[in-house]
């Protein structure tokens, strides 16, 4: 097989990550805390049950309101996912309009109205608000649930999960919570496709029958509006509403390990591990830990000015970024450190993460890092109370947690009032060292020798969250290591053979490519001896092409025309066969090295290191059973990044005389961005629709 090449997609994620660069060189200047002034909330009840909360601000002429459902833990067990997909379909029309007409009927007015799980929110200019508000109100008592729309959101939700079955951020997002709460805890339970297909509409009306009610029902107004005027708006909607009572929803607290150990689950196509260690914590808002937890998290690893950034990225060049976060508030909740970093420095930085969360609790931070933190936290805080989503939000949070009314009033009072000897309190309490999980997604066979080395427990575990014993990772016993020229001999022959790839002179393949909303054509071209063109075309019109002539050629993308040279036009003109493999066999300046047996998704491969006329090298996979190819992985540089790409090759069905893989999925990573396309072939040709001209 070729090597697929996407420039367009590499370069829309080197320009996302570029985005994200951050400038350091200038710190927060320290000063005094900006007086913060929050008028206490009105508040009345309705008759049935509705809270409602007030808060008047006049300075601009706009309303926003949030409905909260105080639902609480939720366990959804062998249907995860029905919540989520209960609370998109509220977005879907009322009983009297199709989701066209409601989205119409809101665009309108300018204003913006949205439904979830946990209840919804309306915002427009004052003159609008009644109407939008009326609208929200309309949509969360009246869903229209049709059919239709349930079976395009399951679909959308099952081709979504499926993309991220390769993705080592969702995998790590999920394992995390899995393998810290358990899988039967209303935290620790995820979606997947298995429980996404055991949904039906009538569990879609079932929960929302159930959690979607006036009970425990919270209802707060922001903006350019009177507590008479709410109250009226309140009364209207919602005053005659009525639905089941609901409990708070708990669960048992699950436990920290007794003593440090790392969680491996192995993914072999991935070249960086996603790093996460962990504990749980259980920090109340009212807790008097919750200030100077916050300021220790900033310091350890809340932005660019954190330890952990200024170790792991800036001392280390081992990612780029590292940071943590704290949760809070009424339920258990845990403390996070995370970094991406490559490969080979996975066991470092796992050390290394672990030598910052030790410093914290050991020693005192300095004054510099303190006051820059609370400078930080002076500023936000005062550019939060701007946004009315945020003011409810508080005004919320004073009710659910039992604040006392001047909370946010005296927020940076608390802030500025910690001292050093807090912050090493809380790190000790809530950082923990001894007894913490370090969760690594990534290689196992690059990576677990290496983590071993840190004298950590290493277990393994697969995908969803569940043990893997040793047994079920280890190559069969059968399985034994071949010399690197009979493994590619070997594919030649379960490609067809030799003669059958004779008669070949020209392939024309299309595969369908789906990326990010938008329908792709991908187009392979090939004319024997060694020619080739690949083109992207979107709606039948070409927006990248590469083009080699077995001599020479270009890239062309965003109108720019590119020629190929150097490296890349040096291991191009050393191929002089249709299948590249061919040309590994004939021609000497391919160097072939077997690296053993190696697991993908589950089976025994043979690992192959192609080195080529250039230097550069690709490790290349071939099913042990089949001999065919399922996976190469790349390395290459642009623009000062490296860009690592994943191609996994599956679903082999024969096109004539020759296998052809009808499945292929790129992983493209470019620093902490990666990105997941899965490629599904339309059509194959062969020895037709190429000619001369197509490689002009």
């Amino acid at each position: 097989m070729k090597k697929i090449f996407l420039f367009l997609v590499c370069g829309g994620i080197m320009m996302a990550a570029g985005a994200q660069k951050i400038d350091r060189s200038k710190k927060p200047a320290a000063g005094p805390a900006p007086v913060i002034s929050i008028k206490d909330p009105a508040t009345f009840k309705l008759k049935n049950g509705i809270t409602v909360l007030v808060v008047e601000n006049h300075k601009l002429p706009k309303v926003t309101a949030v409905y909260n459902i105080d639902a609480g833990l939720i366990s959804e067990g062998r249907k995860a996912g029905v919540m989520s997909l209960m609370g998109q379909m509220l977005n879907e029309g009322t009983k009297t309009k199709t989701k066209a007409q409601f989205d119409e009927a809101v665009e309108k007015m300018g204003a913006d109205v949205s439904l979830s799980s946990s209840g919804a929110s309306a915002s427009a200019l004052t003159r609008y608000f009644s109407d939008a508000f009326m609208l929200m109100a309309e949509a969360l008592k009246e869903p229209r649930f049709t059919q239709e729309s349930f079976d395009k959101l399951k679909s959308q939700t099952i081709t979504g999960l499926k993309t991220e079955e390769k993705s080592a951020k969702a995998i790590s997002s999920r394992v995390v919570s899995a393998l810290s709460y358990g899988l039967n805890h209303p935290k620790g339970e995820f979606q997947s496709e298995e429980t996404i297909n055991n949904i039906n509409l009538k569990d879609i009306q079932d929960v929302y029958a159930k959690y979607i009610t006036p009970s425990r029902g919270y209802l707060i107004f922001v903006g350019d509006i009177t507590a008479a005027k709410a109250k009226e708006l309140a009364e209207k909607a919602f005053g005659k509403w009525t639905g089941k009572s609901l409990q708070l929803g708990q669960a048992a607290a699950a436990s920290n390990p007794a003593k440090t150990e790392i969680n491996l689950i192995d993914l072999p196509s991935a070249v960086q591990s996603e790093i996460t260690v962990t504990n749980l914590v259980e920090i109340p808002l009212s807790s008097p830990d919750y200030f100077p937890v916050l300021l220790a998290n900033q310091i350890l690893g809340g932005g660019s000015d954190g330890r952990l950034f200024m170790n792991l990225r800036e001392k280390h060049g081992f990612t780029y970024g590292s940071y943590s976060n704290v949760g809070t508030g009424r339920f258990q909740t845990s403390f996070n450190a995370s970094a991406s970093v490559r490969n080979e420095k996975t066991d470092s930085a796992v050390a290394e993460i672990l030598k910052e969360i030790e410093r914290m609790r050991s020693t005192d931070v300095t004054a510099e890092e303190l006051q820059n933190a609370k400078a930080l936290f002076n500023g936000s805080f005062a550019l939060q109370m701007e946004n009315p989503s945020r003011l409810a939000t508080y005004a919320l949070n004073i009710l659910l947690n039992g604040l006392p009314k001047d909370f946010y009033r005296t927020y940076l009072q608390k802030i500025n009032a910690v001292t050093a000897a807090d912050v090493k309190r809380v790190a000790n309490k809530y950082f923990n060292h001894a007894n913490t999980r370090v969760v690594v997604v990534g290689k196992a066979s690059a990576v677990k020798a290496p983590l071993e080395s840190l004298g950590y427990p290493v277990h393994l575990f697969d995908k969803w969250a569940k043990p893997v014993t040793a047994e079920t990772t280890a190559p069969t016993s059968s399985t034994t290591a071949i010399d690197g020229k009979t493994i590619i001999d070997n594919y030649i022959k379960a490609l067809g053979g030799k003669d059958a790839l004779a008669k070949v002179n020209s392939m024309h393949e299309v595969y369908e490519l789906n990326m990010q909303g938008m329908s792709l054509d991908v187009e392979f071209k090939r004319l024997a001896p060694n020619k080739e063109s690949q083109t992207i075309l979107m709606g039948g019109n070409p927006v990248q092409k590469e083009v080699f002539n077995g001599t020479g050629g270009y890239k062309m993308a965003g109108g720019q025309k590119k020629d190929l040279e150097g490296d890349d036009l040096k291991d191009k003109t050393a191929v002089t066969t249709l299948v590249e493999q061919q040309s590994y066999l004939t021609n000497a300046a391919f160097k072939i090295d077997s690296k053993g047996v190696e697991k993908i998704e589950g089976k025994d491969a043979y690992a192959v290191s192609i080195t080529k006329p250039s230097g550069a090298s690709e490790m290349q996979y071939y099913d042990v059973a089949s001999g065919l190819l399922v996976r190469t992985e790349s390395t290459s540089e642009a623009n000062g990044m490296a860009i690592t790409q994943t191609t996994d090759y599956g679903d082999y069905k024969k096109e004539g005389d020759i296998m052809i893989p009808h499945k292929v999925t790129l992983t493209i990573s470019v620093g902490d961005n990666q990105q997941v396309l899965d490629m599904t072939l339309k059509s194959f040709k062969a020895n037709s629709g190429v000619t001369e001209a197509d490689f002009k």
